[in-house]
């Protein structure tokens, strides 16, 4: 995994550069995600992954597939990457540029893992005060999980905070037995 991502770096920088250079981070977000998505499907893992085909021949299905959502940056960006045997690191490629641009616009994307929906106020709340933690605009999504039986588990990036009764059982248990 840290090999694609090192592969992946140098495109992904550029690609991001291009889009700051455009003022198009959206536009190009939104059309690296599509490329991600169809390259992680199977038949297109297989095709990229075929030496009988030609790095062209595979550019130009990825592009026929993903139709006209592709501008034509991003469809140099095929080309490169087919040239180069990197077609492989599309997913990864979305995932560094997107990295990039919450570092640059200063925002975070934080899961909220719950035993029980969330009301607004409640989310609100959590949105105010890890929006103060973590010094960024946060982009809060709530998910379900009863097996927490109560309290929540919030992740970010590398960040994860435990403040489940799950997680707080598991480490009394931990301790227990050490």
């Amino acid at each position: 995994m840290a090999e694609l991502s090192t592969l992946a770096r140098p495109y992904a920088k550029a690609t991001f550069n291009a889009a700051l250079e455009s003022q198009a981070l959206a536009e190009w977000s939104q059309q690296l995600a599509t490329l991600a998505v169809i390259s992680e499907q199977a038949d297109v893992q297989a095709l990229v992954t075929n030496p009988a085909l030609s790095a062209n021949d595979k550019a130009q299905v990825l592009k026929d597939v993903a139709g006209d959502t592709l501008g034509d940056g991003t469809r140099s960006l095929i080309d490169v990457l087919a040239e180069n045997r990197r077609l492989s690191l599309l997913s990864e490629i979305h995932t560094q540029f997107e990295a990039m641009k919450a570092e640059h616009e200063k925002s975070a994307d934080v899961v909220v893992t719950s035993a029980y929906s969330l009301n607004d106020s409640q989310q609100q709340t959590l949105t105010d005060k890890l929006s103060t933690k973590l010094g960024r605009q946060v982009n809060l999504s709530v998910e379900i999980d009863e097996s927490l039986i109560g309290g929540v588990v919030i992740k970010s990036g590398d960040l994860i905070i435990d403040g489940s009764v799950r997680g707080k059982l598991t480490k009394l248990a931990d301790a227990m037995n050490s």
